[in-house]
């Protein structure tokens, strides 16, 4: 029997071929990712096969966070579209799964085939509030970065009260949710518009105490699985120059680029199968940020390289004449954007120094 650490992040170019792999979790992850529809226009499919895929995906932290990790690194090694609607929604279960009292939704009907988003980030000139009345909680105001409000059916969103920040549950169907269709014109992502939400007394159930959603581990772990998905879009990237190897006899550079990005690749890869085991427990205690950052940061740096020596190596051609490649390079640049660069460098520098820890 293989170590079961040793499947999708290890040795992601071949788990779509069960045949060679004798461990039963990487043939049960090879069929899931087999089924993987493909992001052409068809939103609804991929939001129907993330909430199938939903319903036996294990949360992080709870000692099987290298499969979840390897099965969106695996989706998005397939499509990174459907990983950018599967994410959120994976991430807004284990959200729910990790509150510590039981949530109940007694205003909103929630079953099986519910998609869910995680409206959280803020923008200047916009704001949503929460307020609680006699029937309950309700939102008013905008939120801004809210992707695909207009098809999912719920989401959790931050929303300020009294207190600070608090999370809340919300269909997205019910009255009072206005979701704006644009402004959205990406070329990355182009069916998964992120707008803004406004919301109009619109009915919520509040999801953990003030404060609860961004002070948990779970919050860092997400941003790491973000992550897996940027390192599956890539290896997606490096399989295609791969493949052009076989086409046409490579010359010393499209080979030094293939050498390079393995070895960008396979220290991502690394970084992301520590810092598993750290969330399920199995190694040293890392503060969740730091863990985080460290591992948000050692990923993009190699998804960037990766973007960057695939060009290279291949020119346009690709660019202009492979519609799947495109694809993947348009969505692939715009996802990897989440990651905020040089902020989030100097914020992990900042919270080295504040914390008197050693960034070796």
């Amino acid at each position: 029997m293989t170590d079961p650490s040793t499947t999708v992040l290890e040795h992601l170019t071949v788990v779509l071929d069960p045949s060679r792999r004798d461990d039963e979790r990487s043939r049960r992850l090879a069929t899931t990712v087999a089924h993987v529809p493909t992001m052409s226009g068809d939103v609804v499919a991929a939001l129907a096969w993330a909430a199938e895929v939903g319903r036996s995906t294990p949360a992080p932290g709870t000692g099987r966070t290298l499969e979840l990790w390897e099965l969106l690194a695996s989706t998005a090694a397939a499509d990174v579209g459907v990983a950018r609607v599967l994410e959120p929604h994976l991430d807004a279960l284990a959200i729910l799964a990790q509150v510590p009292d039981e949530v109940k939704l007694p205003s909103i009907a929630v079953d099986e085939t519910s998609t869910w988003g995680v409206f959280a980030a803020e923008g200047p000139g916009v704001r949503l509030e929460a307020q609680e009345s006699r029937d309950g909680w309700r939102l008013t105001g905008v939120k801004p970065w809210c992707s695909l409000a207009a098809t999912l059916s719920h989401a959790l969103v931050t929303a300020w009260t009294g207190d600070g920040r608090r999370l809340f549950a919300v269909d997205l169907r019910a009255p009072g949710v206005r979701p704006d269709d644009g402004p959205w014109v990406a070329r990355g992502f182009a069916e998964i518009v992120s707008a803004p939400v406004r919301f109009d007394g619109a009915a919520a159930v509040p999801v953990g105490g003030p404060g609860w959603y961004l002070d948990r581990p779970g919050f860092a772990w997400g941003g790491i699985g973000v992550a897996a998905c940027w390192w599956g879009g890539a290896v997606g990237l490096a399989r295609e120059l791969y493949a052009a190897t076989a086409r046409r006899e490579p010359d010393q550079i499209m080979l030094a680029h293939l050498g390079a990005i393995d070895i960008a690749l396979t220290s991502a890869r690394t970084t992301l199968v520590e810092a598993s085991r750290v969330v399920d427990g199995t190694d040293a205690e890392v503060a969740p940020g730091v863990l985080a950052r460290r591992a948000r940061g050692a990923v993009a740096r190699a998804v960037e390289e990766t973007v960057q020596r695939c060009s290279h190596a291949l020119g346009p051609g690709p660019m202009t004449a492979d519609e799947a490649y495109a694809r993947r390079l348009a969505d692939l640049q715009l996802y990897v954007r989440q990651h905020h660069a040089e902020c989030d460098d100097a914020s992990l520098g900042r919270d080295l120094v504040a914390r008197g820890v050693a960034p070796w």
